[in-house]
């Protein structure tokens, strides 16, 4: 049988390791440069909470936010305001999004980076005429041509890119008016 000090002795222990690790969280948010402090003073109060892996993470997008521009920062709030506006399926829906491109091959990602880099050169009237011709399309025509386009090889389609980029912009129109008519990418080169 354990004595009483023993007990004493063990109880006590027990509670000063059961706050050692708020009192490390403490110290460590006391040791956070003031401008980090200032930028995560909302999370103070529970920062002891917080799992070490959240705590660097916020950390380190402090420090992001301390080295942008304040044209970069406008950019930053702004997709946050976005980002508050969406419904909690929208956004379950965009993290699955991001989640599935971060599990690309490198290559891959890069290859949609490179799109996404023509798509934002575009105007926005080219843009929105775009969107429109695709969205003027039935859904199920729209996922025929998907299922077309991923069904041609990475050399067929990139034949039919290279067909394009020597296109007039007309030649290119009237393109995009047979497959979106038609549901299905015909190769260019053979019409």
């Amino acid at each position: 049988m354990i004595d009483r000090p023993w007990m004493l002795f063990l109880a006590a222990a027990l509670l000063w390791a059961s706050l050692m690790p708020l009192a490390n969280a403490d110290t460590e948010w006391q040791s956070l440069p003031p401008h980090t402090r200032e930028l995560l003073a909302p999370l103070h109060p529970r920062w002891a909470q917080l799992p070490e892996e959240r705590r660097q993470r916020l950390i380190k997008g402090a420090e992001r936010w301390e080295r942008m521009s304040p044209e970069q920062r406008k950019s930053a709030r702004e997709r946050y305001q976005r980002w508050r506006s969406l419904s909690p399926e929208q956004r379950d829906q965009l993290l699955k999004r991001f989640r599935r491109f971060q599990n690309l091959p490198p290559d891959v990602r890069d290859k949609l980076r490179q799109r996404y880099e023509q798509w934002r050169k575009l105007s926005p009237a080219q843009r929105q005429r775009l969107k429109s011709e695709w969205q003027s399309v039935s859904p199920e025509t729209r996922r025929r041509l998907r299922q077309d386009w991923l069904s041609k090889t990475p050399e067929q389609r990139e034949e039919i890119r290279q067909r394009l980029r020597t296109m007039t912009p007309q030649e290119r129109r009237a393109f995009r008016r047979q497959w979106l008519d038609q549901g299905r990418i015909v190769n260019p080169s053979r019409r």
